[in-house]
């Protein structure tokens, strides 16, 4: 009945005993929603909150779905839609949580971790630059963007997760790309250019 695939065995999981897998679901998919959670609300915190939150309105959810209905689920971007919704209700009602940005950057940094300071620097430096320009993204194109190359997304699921149509998410993401790599190349010759004047 069940395959080595994860992604597809645990809805099937699910199906067969909710509270049983359930533990699976949270374990596998934690990394996910809390990225999606985090990218909005910028505070680690708050961000674990938004996770937790999530987690507990998909099981209460998934007890009112019937077998047939869990067997035959996108768990992934059902989950960070989950967590998107409440991130962004959360922005609503003002809730903008304090956070240092080297926590901000620690936090979402995907590099291996380092204990070498030289190494956790560079990575800090790095993360701050890109998320700096990922930030000056619309929020379609940033959510887009980073559903797909930060969190790893298909397409679909991130269609899915937005509820938008799957050509709607990939203009957003190749603009969101395009302008992200122009503003990217713009400072690296500002860079340059500032590093000529001084020599």
């Amino acid at each position: 009945m069940f395959t080595t695939d994860v992604e597809a065995d645990l809805p099937l999981l699910l199906a067969a005993d909710l509270d049983a897998a359930f533990p699976c679901v949270v374990e596998r998919y934690t990394d996910v929603v809390y990225s999606v959670a985090l990218r909005l609300v910028r505070s680690p915190a708050e961000a674990e909150e938004v996770a937790q939150d999530t987690f507990i309105r998909a099981h209460r959810a998934l007890e009112d779905y019937p077998p047939e209905r869990r067997r035959g689920m996108r768990l992934r971007p059902w989950l960070a839609r989950i967590a998107l919704n409440l991130a962004r209700n959360r922005l609503r009602r003002g809730h903008h949580g304090e956070v240092a940005l080297d926590d901000f950057v620690e936090a979402t940094s995907a590099a291996p971790r380092s204990h070498e300071p030289a190494e956790i620097a560079e990575r800090r430096e790095a993360g701050r630059y890109w998320q700096g320009l990922l930030a000056t993204l619309p929020e379609s194109q940033r959510v887009a963007v980073a559903l797909r190359h930060v969190d790893g997304l298909s397409y679909a699921e991130v269609a899915e997760t937005l509820d938008r149509p799957i050509g709607t998410v990939k203009s957003h993401v190749h603009r969101g790309v395009r302008q992200l790599r122009d503003r990217h190349e713009r400072q690296a010759r500002q860079h340059l250019a500032r590093e000529e004047t001084r020599s």
